[in-house]
């Protein structure tokens, strides 16, 4: 076992070696002073790499992936890169192969500027629309490349967001030697545990090899992005990238995949407290179902159950939501086999069918908090899994319904 410790730091990407990062505003974002709570004044941002560096990806399930993406793909596998262009307020997405050369457009205009290696594009914002590619490619005589403003980029890429979302830790390790992992994200809504409605990315100079890269960032969304809901929706844009360029010269891969772990569910929790309107962050842990796969199926039905989102937003304890929920999700189950806790407060089983009014008073004040559990328990096995969820109030129906506006 490895012995290491973790260090938070401040600012985000600007930690992470040989990384340069910053943002600029072209007009697509056209009220930047007043553009919400974070007041988000960019709208086309860069994270630049001294050196050319490895990248893995994981991309949204949704079959209309967005052109940026489907760029990405047309790279040669294993390809390399050293930058990657982010613009806010337009998805590129449904805008068929004029949205891909858009692209190539774009990133052959930057080379004019910087001469980026195989770079990368990552959008957000609405679909259906293509690129002002004139505006973005005016973001090229503005960009500090050299600059290190994690702030500024992390703000330049939300959409909905309340609040801006970037971590970065120091990992030491026994003989002293350090690496760091650091990251920016976005999302707040058209979030689906099938990965989330997001963009994530994250740096790192640890000295990783490609191979460990794939499978740590596929495993780090599994038990992140793809087990959070706010809404049932997943985006056509959804893509989380990890960039290494090795400048630190030192890596240990039980270390490296513990922070990648910490880093991406500490920002997928992030995402679902900004969920649209969220009031309450909610876990969803089913154990006792017969198989894996069937454990899951009834977590995330319960995450992604509007009916079961409203009742939490009401605060009210409705035991029935969960078990129709459960029930409807064609797992296998039995109702006297069946236990529901929120929390410690066993709240429904075969001997405790009706609520009475102490456990209902107990029960209301566990769902007034801003975060709990509900614990289903199947009673027909040993297999468990747990997702995350929050309630759906009105301001959701508010932002969602102004969303182009």
């Amino acid at each position: 076992m490895s012995t290491f410790t973790i260090t938070p730091l401040e600012n985000g990407l600007a930690n992470v070696e040989g990384f340069f990062c910053g943002a600029a505003n072209v007009g697509m974002r056209t009220n930047p002073a007043n553009s919400g709570p974070c007041d988000a004044a960019g709208d086309v941002a860069f994270i630049r790499s001294e050196v050319p560096c490895d990248i893995a990806a994981v991309f949204t399930s949704n079959t209309f992936q967005a052109a940026p993406i489907k760029h990405y793909q047309r790279y040669p596998r294993d390809f390399q890169t050293d930058f990657v262009l982010i613009n806010a307020k337009n998805a590129n997405a449904m805008t068929g192969e004029k949205g891909i050369e858009d692209i190539d457009t774009i990133m052959s205009t930057l080379k004019h500027t910087y001469p980026a290696t195989n770079p990368v594009m990552s959008s957000t914002g609405v679909i259906g629309y293509r690129l002002p590619v004139d505006k973005i490619c005016s973001a090229f005589d503005t960009f500090d490349l050299n600059a290190k403003n994690s702030d500024e980029t992390a703000r330049a890429i939300m959409t909905t967001d309340s609040f801006k979302k970037e971590l970065s830790y120091r990992v030491t390790l026994e003989n002293g030697d350090t690496f760091t992992i650091a990251a920016i994200c976005k999302g707040a809504g058209m979030i689906n545990p099938a990965m989330a409605t997001m963009l994530c990315f994250i740096t790192t100079d640890a000295n990783i090899p490609k191979n460990d890269m794939d499978v740590l960032l596929h495993e780090g969304a599994e038990h992140s992005f793809n087990r959070i809901s706010v809404d049932g929706d997943t985006s056509t844009n959804d893509t989380v990238m990890l960039l290494a360029n090795r400048k630190s010269g030192c890596y240990d891969k039980e270390a490296f995949s513990t922070v990648l772990q910490k880093i991406m569910f500490e920002l997928a929790m992030m995402i679902l407290k900004d969920g649209e309107g969220a009031n309450k962050l909610v876990t969803f842990n089913v154990k006792g179902a017969v198989t894996e796969e069937e454990a899951r199926k009834a977590s995330t039905a319960l995450s992604n159950s509007l009916l079961v989102k409203t009742a939490l937003f009401g605060e009210d304890p409705n035991w029935g939501r969960i078990a129709s929920t459960i029930g409807a999700s064609g797992i296998t189950c039995d109702e006297a086999k069946l236990t529901i806790h929120y929390d410690d407060l066993l709240i429904y089983s075969d001997a405790f069918r009706e609520l009475d009014k102490e456990r209902e008073e107990k029960a209301y004040t566990i769902m007034k908090q801003e975060q709990f559990t509900v614990t289903c328990d199947i009673g027909l096995g040993e297999a468990s899994y747990t997702s995350y969820g929050c309630d759906l109030s009105y301001e959701y129906v508010k932002i969602n319904a102004e969303y182009r506006t």
